[in-house]
């Protein structure tokens, strides 16, 4: 029986991707790096040249005093060369740039009085009782028990609910600043 080509040359490209896959597990591996020093203090050395030696620590120098910034010249957010004191740059420097002031665009109004507080209350839903009469079941989260009120009621000494959807309820602050209304779904 004589193989079939297509066979042969299946058998002979799983023997290529064999090789292949051997020659990267098992062939020759690159070197690691060599390392600064060792532990027992020799020096390494990379592809013949020596490595440069480290600048020796000055300890003595924290010692030393140093000047105290002064207010006029300490500017943290300044990142280029210090400009002379005259206010002339030197050469080759950065050109130092005064801030612009500029004049306000005309009589500006008064803002007005801040808005009230939104109401942190959440509408729970709706009960109706045997009467036909609407509550508005209302929770303030924190782990307190659930509020009820029904239009006109006040609420937690703060809050006056104005009318009762299905959906949503309409309230106001007590003392008139604001209303607000508060959906079903929480806000």
């Amino acid at each position: 029986m004589r193989p079939d080509r297509r066979t042969l040359l299946t058998a002979a490209a799983l023997v290529v991707v064999l090789g292949a896959v051997a020659w990267t597990f098992f062939g020759p591996s690159t070197p690691a790096p060599a390392s600064v020093a060792q532990a027992d203090g020799r020096r390494n050395t990379l592809a013949g040249a020596p490595l440069p030696s480290a600048e020796a620590v000055r300890l003595a120098d924290l010692d030393a005093p140093r000047a105290k910034p002064s207010e006029a010249t300490r500017d943290p957010f300044r990142f280029q060369a210090r400009a002379s004191q005259a206010g002339v740059s030197s050469p080759g420097a950065a050109p130092v740039f005064a801030p612009v002031q500029t004049a306000p665009a005309g009589p500006t109004e008064p803002a007005g009085p801040p808005p009230p507080p939104p109401i942190t209350l959440k509408f729970i839903g709706v009960v109706e009782t045997a009467g036909g009469l609407k509550l508005a079941v209302l929770s303030q989260g924190e782990g307190r028990a659930p509020m009820h009120g029904k239009e006109g009621d006040i609420i937690d000494g703060r809050y006056r609910i104005l009318r009762i959807g299905t959906e949503s309820i309409e309230m106001a602050h007590l003392d008139g600043r604001g209303r607000q209304t508060i959906r079903l779904t929480g806000q």
